[in-house]
């Protein structure tokens, strides 16, 4: 148990380091900058998108499984489905938008 909490107060004081280790120099300025918000943004859509195919793959097999079993509650279980499937979706959307305004 030291041996965690020391490694996880190296790893506190490396994270507070850091930041001013990185912090740009006072001459490179806009020359060099990089826009990292653009380049960030296709990483958290491509994860979100990836996320949601994943999810809504998995509630669909649910789904699909739980018709087999019980015939007479697919009504149910079809409408439930569409509500998670509009949930999950959404996901995408929420990300999408706050990328749109982010960027702009």
């Amino acid at each position: 148990m030291r041996k965690f909490a020391v490694a996880l107060l190296v790893i506190f004081a490396f994270c507070l380091i850091a930041p001013a280790a990185f912090a740009q120099g006072g001459d490179q300025g806009a020359a060099n900058a990089t826009n990292w918000v653009a380049i960030t943004s296709g990483f958290a859509m491509a994860i979100a998108s990836g996320a949601c195919g994943i999810a809504q793959g998995r509630a669909s097999a649910a789904a699909s499984e739980g018709m087999a079993r019980n015939p007479g509650a697919a009504g149910v279980i079809q409408n439930m489905l569409i509500l998670a499937l509009v949930l999950i979706e959404s996901m995408a959307l929420y990300t999408f938008a706050i990328i749109f305004i982010k960027v702009k």
